[in-house]
């Protein structure tokens, strides 16, 4: 242990498996929210715009077409893991940053990458996927009206968007900590050099956090609430576990990722077949317990925590699952994999504004949902990344979207990019 590096010196590495990752699970993303208007449990008519409770915030459009039962289940496992795994994700470069950019220069980089597309998002983009909502219910559509109802909402609509504030406030207290408490930064290396040395005390470590920090938020709130306060909006269940994963991904990247953990021989990797299948048995059970919980007109509390509980390891199975298949069938680059890796923010940032027109254009054809889904998540993906790439190119865009060439600008020096090395 004493061989390791107590601080990092250069600009963490780029690691393809990690990059793959995260394009897989924006993928994801965009696959769901293209399904979204055609899943069988969804009422026959839409929900009205502008009437309490809102629900069109979760199922925007609603097709009288419909999509299979496995469809439903498909969209629950990517519910029960993937914005957890983001968060994991997210973390896993932060420490290696704020040592080598110092809190001041990172967090000024975050309010740039994550605050400035959110507001972008939430003024912008966000009104301009609202409106096939409002148009499908309309008796009398007209710009005007549209504006006179969306501002008369007692929220701001910020659909997948509530990520980027969630993410800046977590980035913000551990830049805080980092420079208010110099011991932190010590026991953070501590952490992370115990992470690997005893890689599955940690991991239980990881599941037990996420079970104290989950589990009770479930049993006050339920599963399913939200809250909302202007555009910032979060699901109360589940801010405890996503900052124990965030946490866990700085403590796993402190030090630097290791080729031992993800590497295409690491540990990971050598047990993607136990972790695939810990994912679907883990999911199996959740599945079983919340459709016990929900043929119950009154749940009872020991039911509620074993869903809860259940829900916790489904999520905990399925991120390590995706981590393992990656690091074992995706650790390395291609022309397709760069494309998406550099542009998988942009696709996140404006994915919903196209899919959304494309199922407002589809609800009056006479199309299997099935045909409707594929349709929307190719053209949706497709408008997507043009339109990201496009955008890159442009002059301080680069900044805020991410990868790719860049070209340093003038600009005050927490906000000029650093070139990645590259394995």
């Amino acid at each position: 242990m004493n061989a390791e590096p107590q601080w990092i010196s250069q600009e963490p590495r780029a690691v393809p498996s990690i990059d793959n990752l995260r394009s897989a699970v924006i993928l994801l993303v965009v696959a769901i929210h293209s399904f979204l208007p055609y899943f069988s449990f969804l009422p026959a008519r839409p929900y009205a715009f502008d009437t309490a409770p809102w629900l069109w915030r979760s199922f925007p459009l609603v097709d009288a077409h419909r999509v299979p039962l496995g469809f439903d289940i498909f969209s629950a496992w990517v519910d029960v893991f993937v914005m957890a795994t983001f968060f994991l994700i997210s973390g896993l470069f932060v420490w290696p940053c704020l040592v080598l950019k110092g809190p001041a220069r990172f967090l000024g980089e975050r309010v740039l990458r994550l605050g400035l597309p959110f507001a972008i998002a939430v003024f912008v983009l966000m009104p301009l996927a609202t409106a096939p909502t409002y148009l499908q219910t309309a008796a009398h559509p007209s710009v005007v009206d549209f504006v006179r109802r969306f501002l008369a909402l007692p929220f701001w609509p910020a659909g997948p968007m509530w990520f980027l504030w969630v993410l800046l406030a977590f980035d913000a207290a551990v830049t805080g900590a980092f420079a208010l408490f110099p011991r932190v930064r010590d026991a953070v290396m501590r952490l992370s050099l115990y992470r690997r040395a005893r890689p599955v005390k940690f991991a239980a470590c990881v599941l037990a956090a996420s079970a104290a920090g989950y589990i009770p938020l479930a049993l006050l709130f339920g599963p399913l609430q939200w809250e909302q306060f202007g555009p910032f909006s979060i699901q109360l269940c589940r801010p405890a576990q996503y900052a124990v994963y965030f946490l866990a991904g700085i403590v796993i990247g402190a030090c630097g990722l290791d080729r031992e953990l993800i590497g295409a021989k690491g540990q990971l990797a050598r047990h993607w077949r136990a972790a695939a299948a810990a994912a679907v048995l883990c999911f199996g059970l959740w599945l079983l317990t919340s459709a016990a919980a929900m043929t119950k007109p009154s749940v009872p509390l020991a039911l509620s925590a074993i869903d809860a509980a259940a829900y916790v390891l489904a999520c905990f199975a399925s991120c390590w699952a995706a981590l393992a298949l990656v690091t074992r069938f995706a650790a390395s680059r291609g022309p397709v994999r760069d494309s998406l890796r550099d542009n998988t923010y942009g696709i996140y940032l404006l994915h919903c504004v196209f899919a959304f027109w494309l199922q407002f254009a589809l609800l009056a054809t006479d199309v299997p949902a099935i045909a409707k889904a594929a349709l929307v998540f190719v053209a949706t993906l497709a408008l997507s990344l043009g339109s990201a790439e496009a955008l890159r190119r442009l002059p301080g865009f680069s900044l805020v979207l991410g990868s790719g060439t860049r070209t340093k600008l003038s600009l005050p020096a927490f906000v000029r990019p650093v070139t990645p090395l590259t394995d």
